[in-house]
């Protein structure tokens, strides 16, 4: 995404692409280290992104919208609140209430976190984004004060009587994310085992 981020001209599509991660912690570029407890045998790993510490692993859909910022007429809160709609339409679509927080980016069901927003803007493009927890372990998230709150609990859709398929989250939060931010044909890859 990096890569593509610099590569791309005033021509290049946007994209969206979706995949899973093995196991890892991620520190955005001001995340302070001490909000990782005790990662154990994961692997922490400060990327270039804003936020603190979170936890990425297979049952986690994350979602990197590869998108020409300027081009597409969005700032930085109206790309989050896209980002954080779609996943609120989807999870209504399962029959769940989700909600956002003024105060603390992502998508909350009651006062559990389901979803973590982290994006970076550069050269006028959008790269990293959004990770929607789906049917995971949620342990690692004890490891760490999620997103910089201690205590802060975390639930996922399958908890929650949604799906606990993955692709099944991504088949119906792509399109909605798509509209959202105004693309007009939907391009997105899949990888589940994406770095």
């Amino acid at each position: 995404m990096q890569r593509f981020t610099e590569e791309r001209g005033a021509g290049t599509a946007d994209e969206i692409w979706l995949l899973e991660h093995e196991p890892v912690f991620t520190l955005g570029m001001s995340a302070d280290p001490a909000h990782v407890l005790s990662p154990g045998d994961i692997p922490v790993v400060r990327i270039d992104r804003g936020g603190q510490v979170t936890y990425h692993g297979p049952g986690q859909l994350v979602i990197y919208p590869l998108i020409d910022v300027r081009r597409a007429g969005l700032g930085v809160r109206a790309l989050v609140n896209a980002l954080e709609q779609s996943v609120i339409g989807c999870a209504a679509g399962y029959g769940i209430g989700a909600h956002t927080r003024a105060a603390a980016p992502g998508v909350y069901v009651g006062p559990c976190k389901l979803a973590s927003v982290g994006l970076r803007i550069r050269r006028g493009g959008s790269y990293h984004g959004l990770a929607v927890n789906v049917n995971m372990d949620l342990a690692p998230f004890g490891r760490i004060n999620p997103c910089g709150y201690a205590g802060l609990t975390m639930t996922q859709l399958a908890a929650l009587g949604g799906p606990a398929d993955v692709r099944e989250v991504a088949r119906q939060l792509a399109p909605q994310l798509a509209g959202r931010l105004g693309l007009r044909e939907l391009c997105y890859s899949w990888d589940a085992g994406g770095h």
